[in-house]
Parts: structure tokens; C-alpha cells; sequence
């Protein structure tokens, strides 16, 4: 090879789409600087009950919640997609205390990234094996389903 002639550059994996969750455009039912919700307007927003939001804010899993000068809360846009990442973590199985630490590492700063980056990191393997079990038994059911179904297709002709 000459110095003119280059060996290809290595392939890099192409990154992962962004997920809605990750986008800049939100369904929000406020638009930002309009976005003062009561805890009720959160929960019905959210799926979550009021007492879930209280406590995700007492474990620490919430950032700080505003509140008004009467001490009700007042969560905003960024609370919204705070909680639709935690409802994402809770979903795949993360742990309360891993999320809690995650929170912990978010409210750090940009000097966690690499914490922050090994935790997914694990969790991820741990939900790619928690997938891998769940297609291994859903090829049970499926195969159950069809035997079931063998069986009613050859009575019904009999």
C-alpha cells in the first residue's frame, strides 16, 4: 500500500435511532414555561397514583419537585420525561435502588457519565437476557397453542 492509497476506515456501528422518549418534541399537555402541573394532573398524566409521586420524590428517585408557597408541588415538562424514563426503567425490571442510584448519578453531573453508562450497560444485559428467556417461552406457548390446536382441528373433522 502507498501513501496515496488508504486502507478503509473501520466500520462503526451506525448509532441507535433516538426514541421518542429521547426526542426534543413532546406531547406535552403544556407547553414549556406553561408547564405548572398539580400532582393530580401528573398522576392522570402518567398512570401513576399520587402516592407513587410521593414516594418516588421521599426515595429520592424524583429530582426536586417546585413547590408553591403554600407547599403544594408543581412539577414541569422535565418532570414529565423524568418519569417516562423511570416508567421505561421499571418496565425492563430495573431495580429501585439501581434507580434510584441513576438519579443520584443524574443529579451529580456530566462527571457520572461513565457510572452512569456502566449501569445501563449492565441493566441492558440484564434485560437482553430477561428478553431471551421470555422468546424461549413464548416458543413453549406457541408450540402448546398449535398442539391444542392440532387436536381441535382433528375432532372437528372427525
Amino acid at each position: 500500500m502507498t501513501v496515496m492509497e488508504s486502507a478503509p476506515a473501520p466500520a462503526l456501528a451506525p448509532a441507535p435511532a433516538k426514541p421518542r422518549i429521547c426526542e426534543d418534541e413532546h406531547p406535552y399537555p403544556r407547553p414549556t414555561g406553561q408547564d405548572r402541573y398539580t400532582i393530580s394532573e401528573v398522576a392522570a398524566h402518567t398512570g401513576l397514583s399520587a402516592h407513587t409521586l410521593r414516594w418516588y420524590e421521599r426515595i429520592g428517585l424524583m429530582p426536586h419537585v417546585d413547590r408553591t408557597h403554600t407547599g403544594q408541588r408543581r412539577f414541569t415538562n422535565r418532570d414529565l420525561d423524568w418519569l417516562e424514563l423511570v416508567g421505561k426503567l421499571r418496565l425492563t425490571g430495573m431495580p429501585v435502588a439501581d434507580m434510584v442510584r441513576y438519579a443520584e448519578l443524574v443529579r451529580a453531573g456530566q462527571q457520572t457519565f461513565p457510572e452512569r453508562e456502566e449501569l445501563l450497560t449492565e441493566h441492558r444485559e440484564n434485560v437482553r437476557t430477561r428478553i431471551a428467556e421470555l422468546e424461549s417461552t413464548l416458543e413453549v406457548i406457541d408450540y402448546k397453542i398449535s398442539v391444542y390446536s392440532d387436536a381441535r382441528r382433528r375432532t372437528e373433522g372427525a
